[in-house]
């Protein structure tokens, strides 16, 4: 098989081989498993988010805007503080890689792992696989312009790989779209069952507050909800 090499161009990866053939970004593309990660390896993607699942690949080459990194900065920030303030153990990571070599891999922006799992990944660990670590029990999808797949093909991803909570922060509608997922299926929450206590509707709330203010007033306002 000759060597395969990506390019990124305008909204598709070049894939040169005899012919070359063009791969759309943001979209699932059939794929094999070598394929995948011989287009990982490419410089292109080195700062892309990629997922492989049922045998297909989807590279997201979008640039990440204001609006999107303000709510992926500000979803870590109200975890981490309401477990701090729960004294719940909590480890987070940030655009971290979970794999079932062959099989699945997923990037997501935000994951936590919680409680006994809290200390499930040693120091030192690169891509974490999933056939010898737990997968983390909430998952977070920060979505600007990926609500549609946020909201099909990597939940059922999510649901494969057995996590126990799934969130979408709805960029554009300022909207946290929570799900508890068992049995290799999901189902809409109001309140996070991997956190107890914690509302959705408040983490919405302050959301929609971070439209006027900064997150210093933010982070003010939630830990008097939170301490009151």
């Amino acid at each position: 098989m000759a060597e395969l090499h990506i390019q990124f161009d305008i909204g598709t990866l070049e894939m040169n081989r005899s012919p070359v053939t063009q791969v759309p970004t943001e979209t699932w593309v059939t794929a094999t498993w070598d394929d995948y990660l011989r287009a990982l390896e490419d410089p292109a993607c080195e700062k892309a988010k990629s997922y492989y699942y049922n045998g297909q690949m989807r590279i997201e080459m979008s640039p990440v805007g204001n609006d999107h990194s303000r709510d992926h900065s500000i979803v870590i920030h109200a975890v981490y503080l309401f477990a701090g303030l729960r004294e719940i153990d909590l480890d987070g990571h940030d655009n971290c890689t979970y794999r079932k070599t062959g099989v699945s891999d997923v990037q997501p922006d935000v994951s936590f792992y919680i409680g006994e799992t809290a200390e499930a990944i040693p120091w030192g660990t690169g891509i974490v696989d999933l056939n010898q670590y737990p997968p983390p029990p909430l998952i977070v999808e920060v979505a600007n312009t990926s609500l549609a797949d946020d909201k099909g093909n990597k939940r059922l991803l999510y649901e494969e790989l057995g996590v126990s909570e799934y969130w979408i922060i709805d960029v554009q509608h300022v909207k946290v779209i929570a799900f508890a997922v068992e049995n290799s299926g999901s189902r809409r929450i109001r309140q996070s069952q991997v956190l107890p206590g914690l509302e959705i509707s408040l983490l919405e709330e302050a959301f929609q507050r971070t439209r006027q203010m900064n997150h210093g007033k933010v982070s003010a306002w939630l830990l008097a909800q939170w301490q009151g």
